[in-house]
């Protein structure tokens, strides 16, 4: 089994390894796949649905409540461009925004170790992706490069817009459409990642509040619970390791 409490972030991916409390109902900028490397686990969503199961994928905006059970998890967060999670479109198309039992079944340690931390997910996935994607709109390309390396504080919506020529409320309909998120939605995520990342440098909470462009450390707690359904204290002080992907 893989070494508990670890975090990866990459450019257009994030692995969590570990065991975390129960979550409030939340949702994210990402598509999520869930995995109980040593049980089963439960997530909640809609109206009243519950499964429990060994893996789940959870599409981007997707309201829901993970309970891990007590058990040990793999959370591999892609970002809403990449290709992978773009190639999982079709899917959630076709079965709506959960699909249960979607990965292959937790073998050798080794093996599925190297399959999470290399983001495998042909590997780890009992279907295949959707290889034929449309290239993202490369101004939403422009606009995301601007969120995720800020230069001198928050950029403001109307700048984005403004930078890739388009007014503020068509610019938001473009991201909208191409992303599957609202950029307010996708902002306080790159937020919230710039954060986790700056626990790689120090393991101070308020300095991550800093490093992710919030305004506090009260800011950011609220955002990440609004993010993850967990408090920032009870998942990232536990953390063991952090690994920034170049």
């Amino acid at each position: 089994m893989p070494t508990r409490n670890t975090l990866t972030l990459g450019t257009d991916r994030a692995l969590y390894v570990g065991e975390i409390p129960a979550t409030g109902w939340h949702c994210h900028a990402s598509p999520v796949l869930l995995m109980g490397l040593s049980g089963r686990f439960a997530v909640h969503w809609g109206p009243g649905r519950v499964e429990t199961c060994h893996s789940a994928l959870v599409d981007a905006g997707v309201e829901h409540l993970f309970d891990p059970c007590g058990e040990v998890v793999a959370l591999v967060y892609l970002e809403p461009d990449s290709a992978q999670a773009r190639g999982l479109r079709g899917l959630f198309g076709q079965e709506g925004g959960v699909v249960v039992d979607v990965a292959v079944p937790v073998g050798a340690r080794s093996a599925m170790e190297g399959y999470l931390h290399h983001f495998d997910l042909p590997a780890l996935l009992r279907c295949p992706l959707d290889s034929e994607v449309a290239p993202l709109d490369p101004r939403v390309v422009r606009s995301l490069h601007v969120l995720r390396h800020p230069q001198a504080g928050r950029v403001a919506r109307g700048d984005l817009a403004s930078g890739v020529q388009l007014s503020a409320s068509r610019f938001n309909h473009l991201f909208r459409a191409e992303m599957g998120v609202s950029l307010r939605t996708y902002r306080v995520w790159s937020q919230v990642r710039l954060a986790m990342a700056g626990l790689a440098v120090s393991p101070r909470l308020t300095d991550a509040a800093l490093h992710g462009e919030f305004s506090d450390s009260a800011h950011f707690s609220r955002m990440f619970r609004q993010t993850f359904g967990m408090t920032p204290s009870s998942v990232l002080k536990p953390l063991k390791k952090v690994t920034l992907l170049a």
